[in-house]
């Protein structure tokens, strides 16, 4: 699905088909996104000009946040990245520094687009690999007359196409990689860059050849990725991969709360020195620089990022005055009460029932929730929140598992069962292990 195909209300309309509620969020997003396309239409002075329009997402841990963002990746093939704040450190410090994000971003559009491309390619792959394995498959000798080589190679590719071939081994000619790899730690800690020597000298550490049997169809999977590296242009995918950084990256910055300094910490000592550090650091990279990575040079001007975080102990304002103008939207996510979770278990494309109905089905087993079954699971997974750690719907994963554990181990030996789950079934497994707040606390 094409970004510019998408209109704002388009996009949210798909988000809401896997996420509950969150309406100001998604809507935030959407325009952003659009806001994307829009800039592309403008003159190209004037486009430079335009920025970002950057989100802060404030609300509690399983709300929403990290699934709209990972959502977003999808509906428009932009590459993402999801990294947590508090995992980096300042310049100086032992850690990871802030470069890293726009490193691995790049990363992640490489595979994008190297994986776009070997499907483009797929088809002349196989039929080049077909016909290497055709070539093994014959048994060339001396004194057979070439007619009679090509007259075996078409009596051998129907079977071979029709997978009656798949026992049969060859030998194959693959290389071994054996590239040293120098770890080399650079200013900014001990965040490690590995340099490939076949990279820079070229063949002169080129893997040996070595022969080997196989059987048919893990030789076809090796000549498959043989073929389509022969056939894809690496020197176009990064420059395509470079680009899609620059135009449509995304970079999903969670748990930004824990390098805010805390207003109540007083002082400038301690670990907010770090945290505002750590913020500073990241200030260019939000607003706008160029960043050096194995591929090229990346530029972040127009990368967005989405920051989120509970905010529980600080607040937005707390971080420094500089990075909170380059986030301009901040929107607000609603924690979760019984009634999303019953939406969230039955809605969604991906809701939890169909996703335990579809696993229990590879073992024969027609597994059914009623209503009155999902009102009290949602039911008590709120309860289980309120009274312990409010980890929003992730709580539905640990309350399923727990309820269907047995069922699970016993699913082999009951195929054909149609099972039922009732509002009986919950409360008879999970009643009384409720009661116990304890012990709740640490299953459930």
């Amino acid at each position: 699905m094409r970004l510019d195909s998408l209109t704002p209300r388009e996009i949210v309309a798909e988000l809401d088909r896997f996420i509950v509620g969150q309406k100001a969020a998604k809507k935030a997003v959407a325009v952003a996104l659009r806001n994307r396309w829009r800039r592309q239409q403008l003159d190209p002075a004037l486009r430079e000009e335009v920025a970002p329009k950057n989100i802060i997402m404030i609300g509690p841990t399983g709300v929403g946040k990290t699934e709209i963002a990972r959502r977003l990746s999808k509906l428009t093939g932009s590459p993402l990245l999801k990294v947590e704040a508090s995992k980096f450190t300042e310049v100086g410090y032992v850690g990871r520094d802030v470069e890293s994000i726009i490193r691995d971003l790049t990363d992640a559009a490489i595979h994008m687009v190297r994986d776009e491309r070997a499907r483009e390619v797929k088809v002349r792959a196989e039929r080049a690999a077909e016909d290497r394995l055709l070539d093994l498959l014959v048994v060339s000798s001396s004194s057979a007359a070439e007619a009679a080589l090509d007259e075996k190679r078409r009596a051998l590719k129907k079977p071979l196409r029709d997978g009656l071939l798949e026992g049969h081994e060859v030998e194959l000619e693959i290389s071994e990689q054996r590239v040293p790899t120098l770890e080399m730690f650079g200013p900014q800690g001990m965040e490690s860059m590995g340099i490939n020597f076949k990279d820079m000298f070229g063949g002169m550490f080129g893997g040996k050849k070595t022969r080997k049997r196989m059987k048919v169809g893990e030789a076809r999977r090796i000549l498959i990725t043989e073929e389509e590296e022969k056939l894809i242009d690496h020197s176009q995918v990064e420059a395509d991969a470079l680009k899609r950084v620059e135009e449509a990256g995304i970079v999903f910055l969670d748990e930004i709360d824990k390098i805010a300094s805390r207003e109540e910490a007083g002082g400038h000592g301690g670990p907010d020195v770090s945290r505002e550090g750590v913020q500073r650091d990241l200030l260019p990279i939000v607003e706008g620089t160029n960043v050096t990575t194995k591929h090229g040079v990346v530029r972040t001007d127009h990368i967005l990022f989405i920051a989120a975080g509970a905010f529980h102990v600080s607040r937005p304002s707390d971080l420094i005055p500089e990075l909170q103008g380059r986030f301009p939207i901040r929107v607000e996510l609603a924690a979760l009460d019984a009634d999303d979770f019953v939406r969230i278990l039955t809605e969604p494309e991906n809701s939890l029932v169909r996703q335990y109905t579809a696993l229990l089905a590879t073992e024969g087993i027609t597994l059914q929730f009623d209503d009155a079954a999902v009102k009290t699971i949602a039911a008590m997974a709120a309860e289980i929140n309120s009274e312990a750690e409010n980890i929003g719907a992730r709580r539905l994963h640990t309350v399923l598992e727990r309820l269907l554990e047995e069922l699970s181990f016993e699913a082999p030996e009951r195929t054909g069962e149609t099972i039922v789950v009732t509002s009986e079934m919950v409360q008879e497994r999970l009643g009384e292990l409720l009661g116990d707040s304890d012990l709740a606390r640490y299953i459930l």
